[in-house]
């Protein structure tokens, strides 16, 4: 049966690049079933409830300011060694449609440990709703895209693997999810040290989620501690902040409406 040849648009081309490095790495999934009651609840009861994705990644670099391994990474040049880096980047997989086609852009964020959930959900609305021709990581993205490949594949490379570098083009680490969709991945690829995912959230807050690592940087029993101690902060540090940003929207519309706080001066 004769087809038709597509030529691979510039969306494809950046996946195929991703993917080229990221199937180097000799990467594992280490799940845990968390219950996350007391944030899921927290969530709720904001009016403004911000994004999983946000909260997600606001927990996961409170646990790497605990657990260096996961600020590290394997680098090549000029010799094989680990490189650790003193906070963490994350890089937030969006999907975006440009010139009629579904595009993966990444977006970096730095100093997650002390943005507010808040500052952070403002990041992710721009980035999915502003034009992806005014966003300057996602225009470098494409413009590396339209290079030939050997000068892609020698960009990436040198990006990947000089040190004081690699983190402030593609983060410390990865997270990609589509349990909006009502489905999950058990086995993202990714060319950085960590990818963080997370499957469905049920309405009681218990949800699967996973930690793909780079095994040349750590071991294991290092993530499944991370895990653990992940769903530890969800539940008390960030859900707190939640309640927080709660409290504070309605002292804010006390005080337009005239009111105010009991027991105040």
């Amino acid at each position: 049966m004769r087809g038709k040849a597509i030529r691979l648009s510039v969306q494809r081309r950046m996946v195929i690049d991703l993917l080229h490095f990221a199937s180097a790495i000799p990467t594992v999934p280490v799940q845990r079933r968390m219950s996350l009651g007391p944030l899921a609840a927290a969530r709720a009861a904001c009016r403004e409830r911000p994004r999983w994705t946000a909260i997600f990644a606001k927990g996961y670099a409170l646990v790497a300011h605990e657990f260096p391994d996961l600020r590290r990474a394997y680098i090549k040049i000029p010799w094989p060694h680990l490189y650790e880096y003193p906070a963490s980047i994350a890089s937030i997989i969006i999907e975006r449609e440009y010139r009629g086609e579904p595009c993966l852009f990444s977006i970096l964020v730095n100093d997650l440990d002390t943005l507010s959930l808040r500052e952070l959900g403002r990041l992710l609305q721009h980035a999915a709703t502003a034009p992806v021709d005014e966003i300057k990581k996602f225009r470098l993205s494409l413009q590396i895209g339209r290079l030939p490949r050997p000068v892609r594949r020698l960009l990436w490379w040198l990006g990947l693997n000089i040190g004081r570098h690699r983190a402030t083009y593609f983060g410390t680490f990865a997270l990609s999810v589509y349990s909006a969709l009502k489905a999950e991945s058990l086995h993202p690829l990714t060319p950085l040290t960590t990818l963080l995912n997370y499957g469905i959230i049920n309405s009681d807050g218990n949800v699967n989620v996973r930690i793909i690592y780079d095994h040349r940087v750590m071991d294991g029993a290092i993530v499944a501690r991370a895990l653990a101690r992940l769903e530890k902060i969800l539940n008390t540090v960030v859900a707190d902040e939640l309640r927080s940003l709660d409290e504070s929207r309605t002292k804010t519309d006390k005080a337009n409406l005239g009111f105010e706080p009991l027991g105040s001066a």
